[in-house]
């Protein structure tokens, strides 16, 4: 029979944190993994609120299929996808940043600011477009305001991360139109142990960049429904090693042309890509009392992190190319409560918490400090989810967040900003008949002021209000078989660097130039999706098409100022199209191995009124593979395609396409202990690979052959 089901959200936001509230219907990008080897099949009614730890039996069973993060939203029909990586896909996976770990996943693809700062790209968005959370909260640092700063979330610390595109990501708030990433770990506690203590942890060695990497947690029970985790991790890396030179083609054929030797030599620069290394530690703490589904707890930790900025080589003898390094460190306190309130008009509440005081250094190949950036910032929410009655269910919640942000204008004449922002949300959901009435979401903003604290260049104060919604709708056309369609208008405020940028930043090598006058960021968006699942198969396919009124973008400009190239924001209407395809099949079974396939592709078209194509889209990519599983032993091989990228903006560069193999084995040596060993050889063939979404993509190539072995272990 036939059934139908309508969702639909409201959140009243403030930018630049919204109320949250997330909601999957996932179809695996590839098989997807139990933890224990096998293939989970598609789970309709199947949730996951909570983060499984790596590694525990216990916890391994859990679906992948369903995922709720940062709300405990119940039910089999639920609008637009999620991506889901735990288990062994992530081990394989992990990298030393989140853009790179997330980079196979359907509609993602990385900044690639070298191995070290790369942030993820949602269909075609980067930057403030795209929310990087933790366990719900955002990380708190600057990784957003530019593309050499780090996100400061270790992923080798994940359990699960999670990645939401579409329109249901305006529940997280109008700027993530693009996508939200949340990495859920236990460094707060969920669940108390089975035994005396519990352990977890990962080793890896990657040959590339002959990277060192572990992390190893635990969890103690102290009694009282009481229990204590402590974790901790390190990661060294040297110079990556790349596939071919270092600089793209037609910048290697100038440097060849020059008649200065030391350009000259410039073009004989391969193998490693220079000033790639990183050094990184972090280490928390946490406890929390828990009792059935009630829960208090809190952390503390502690991220370090050293790295450098592959070099943007300069052409010009007169002109000296910096060798940037970061330094960041951030200290950062998070909370958690969520109470079970029984079958009442609230089902539970909960309350979460987070305060960040960070910094980092810019700094010269002296080690002289060029800029300085400072952050402290918190970010509180609460969230009251309504009990399910007559199939309709929903929840109302408020979030306020606060950071203050000095840059000194000698070197980044950013502005000291004191944005203050606060929100509450509703939203509703049904899972009743086609008969009930299709609810729409609606986001109304108070004014946000944004106070230049102090600056030599500029003194300006905005308020600044959106105002946003969305309405969506699913409907069952055959058993395991769904549409849906999905529809939101966006409103996004202009960031500080966006208004407020002035001057040479050391890290992305470039004079970067604000725009004081934009406004408004105003889009409509439309998606539609199908699912599907059936025996020893998945299915999912989405189309979406927004349009901008006031795009806010940033492109080079072909000048140079204090020997850098500018770059500079400007705002006008865009269009952004694109589709995102993914599915499994099972296809033999041999002996104790299912054989199957599986496949990703994804495509975005953009274009900018009177100027052309948007700067670094992401070209068409296919990735297939193929994989034997069972219960103790994994193959897989794949093969990643990416199409030329030679629909370029002003003053870009074309992107030669590459194809890549990689394969993975995994064991479990023990029947019943979730430990594993994992090999794998990523880029087998050494291919000179370049991301289009990347500023340095002239300059910095991807990473060559790299062999890598990660032991997990359990206890």
């Amino acid at each position: 029979m036939l059934r139908s089901a309508l969702l639909a959200g409201a959140a009243f936001a403030l930018l630049p944190n919204a109320a949250f509230a997330q909601a999957q219907d996932a179809t695996p990008a590839r098989a997807a993994d139990d933890g224990a080897g096998g293939t989970t099949a598609p789970a309709d009614a199947a949730t996951a609120d909570a983060p499984p730890a790596q590694g525990d039996d216990r916890r391994a069973a859990e679906s992948q299929d369903i995922v709720v993060t940062g709300s405990r939203i119940r039910g089999p029909d639920l609008l637009a996808g999620t991506t889901a990586i735990t288990g062994e896909q992530l081990t394989r996976d992990i990298r030393p940043s989140i853009g790179e770990t997330l980079q196979h996943l359907p509609g993602v693809s990385a900044t690639s600011f070298g191995p070290n700062a790369s942030r993820p790209v949602l269909r075609g968005f980067q930057g403030e477009r795209v929310s990087i959370l933790t366990d719900g909260i955002g990380s708190l640092d600057v990784s957003s305001t530019s593309a050499d700063h780090a996100v400061a979330i270790n992923p080798l610390t994940a359990d699960r991360i999670d990645v939401l595109r579409g329109p249901t990501a305006l529940l997280y708030g109008t700027s993530a139109i693009g996508g939200v990433v949340n990495v859920l770990d236990s460094r707060i506690p969920r669940r108390v142990p089975a035994d005396h203590v519990h352990i977890d942890g990962i080793l890896t060695y990657g040959s590339a960049a002959n990277e060192r990497s572990g992390n190893a947690a635990a969890d103690l029970p102290v009694g009282g429904n009481f229990v204590v985790h402590v974790d901790g991790n390190y990661s060294q890396t040297d110079d990556m090693e790349i596939g071919g030179y270092a600089l793209a083609p037609a910048l290697r054929a100038q440097a060849l042309a020059s008649a200065d030797p030391a350009i000259r030599a410039l073009a004989d620069i391969r193998g490693t890509l220079p000033n790639s290394a990183a050094k990184t530690w972090d280490i928390a703490a946490g406890a929390a009392w828990i009792s059935g589904q009630n829960n208090v707890g809190f952390s503390i930790n502690h991220y370090d992190s050293l790295y450098g900025v592959p070099i943007r080589y300069s052409l010009d003898p007169a002109i000296d190319a910096e060798a940037p390094r970061l330094d960041i460190a951030q200290t950062r306190i998070d909370g958690r409560a969520e109470i079970d309130t029984g079958s009442g008009f609230l089902d539970t509440i909960q309350l979460r918490g987070g305060y960040s005081d960070y910094r980092h250094f810019e700094l010269e190949e002296s080690g002289a400090i060029a800029t300085r950036f400072d952050s402290t910032g918190y970010e509180g929410r609460a969230e009251f989810v309504q009990s399910t009655r007559g199939g309709w269910g929903g929840g109302f919640g408020a979030n306020m967040s606060t950071a203050t942000s000095p840059w000194p204008a000698r070197r980044n004449s950013c502005p000291t900003i004191a944005p203050t922002s606060s929100a509450c949300s509703r939203w509703r959901r049904s899972t009743a008949g086609a008969s009930r009435p299709r609810r729409p979401s609606a986001t109304s903003t108070p004014p946000m002021t944004l106070t230049p604290i102090r600056s030599s260049a500029t003194r300006r104060s905005a308020a600044i209000s959106t105002r946003s919604a969305r309405l969506g709708a699913q409907y069952t056309i055959a058993p395991g078989w769904r549409i849906g369609l999905n529809a939101s208008r966006t409103e996004r405020a202009p960031s500080v660097e966006e208004l407020f940028a002035n001057g040479p930043h050391g890290g992305t090598q470039s004079f970067e130039i604000g725009n004081p006058n934009i406004d408004l960021e105003k889009s409509w968006g439309l998606e539609a999706t199908i699912r599907g699942a059936g025996q020893g198969y998945t299915l999912g396919a989405s189309v979406f098409h927004s349009w901008f009124n006031g795009y806010i973008y940033e492109t080079p400009t072909g000048a140079i100022r204090d020997d850098l190239p500018v770059f500079q924001y400007f705002q006008a209407n865009a269009r952004y199209y694109g589709f995102e395809l993914e599915g499994s099949v099972k296809v033999a079974r041999i002996g104790n191995f299912d054989i199957n396939l599986d496949g990703v592709g994804d495509y975005v078209h953009a274009t900018i009124t009177g100027s052309g194509p948007a700067p670094r889209i992401p070209p068409l990519r296919l990735l297939g593979g193929i994989e034997a599983q069972s219960d103790r032993i994994n193959g897989r091989v794949e093969v990643e395609w990416v199409a030329d990228q030679t629909r370029i903006a002003a003053f870009e560069t074309p992107t030669d396409g590459y194809t890549m193999v990689n394969a993975s084995l995994s064991f479990r040596p023990f029947h019943d202990n979730s430990s594993s060993i994992l090999l794998s050889a990523n880029n087998i063939f050494d291919v000179d690979a370049r991301r289009h979404a990347s500023f340095l993509k002239d300059y910095a190539p991807l990473s060559g052959r790299d062999l890598r072995i990660s032991a997990r272990f359990t206890f």
